[in-house]
């Protein structure tokens, strides 16, 4: 007799093999953030960013920070701003520390992008100007307020362009 009789589904995340309960992980879930950062990374001072191992901050770890350590939200409050659960609002924000912690001791450059993520504001930059116009995502603005310039770039782009990847880190190791 094999395996296979012995498996019993009971939805797409359970089924019992050999009496034993088991659990599959459910989708992943995009996590919301309610806007972008002010700036994509930090560095040590005094030192060449080509010289400098980085250390990836995804969106949704910055996220979390925000809401837990500077807005001062409790886990399930903050948890459900982002859509997700306080289980894994606590593993996400461990993460997040972890990472900054990691960055700050080692002295590693810092870069904030990627992740799996839903924007509700997006954020605009003037070229022209260097103006900052957030409005909410779906909203497409045109010219700038400040300038009146059609020169505008999308922050979400630069922000997203940069995956946390091998690849991205080996370039900017480089300093290419």
């Amino acid at each position: 007799m094999n395996i296979c009789s012995f498996i019993l589904f009971f939805n797409e995340h359970m089924f019992i093999i050999n009496d034993s309960l088991i659990f599959m992980p459910g989708p992943y879930r995009r996590r919301r953030i309610q806007g972008l950062p002010k700036c994509q990374g930090f560095k040590p001072a005094g030192k060449a960013a080509r010289n400098l191992d980085t250390q990836i901050l995804s969106l949704d770890e910055y996220e979390a920070i925000r809401l837990a350590d500077f807005l001062k939200l409790d886990h399930h409050e903050a948890a459900t701003k982002m859509g997700i659960s306080r289980p894994t609002f606590t593993r996400l924000i461990e993460k997040a520390r972890h990472n900054v912690a990691s960055a700050l001791v080692e002295g590693k450059e810092l870069v904030i992008g990627g992740g799996n993520i839903d924007v509700t504001i997006t954020t605009y930059r003037c070229k022209t100007c260097g103006g900052m116009q957030d409005k909410n995502t779906g909203v497409n603005l045109k010219d700038c307020p400040a300038c009146g310039s059609e020169n505008l770039e999308n922050m979400m782009d630069h922000f997203l362009k940069h995956q946390a990847s091998e690849q991205f880190r080996k370039r900017r190791r480089r300093g290419d």
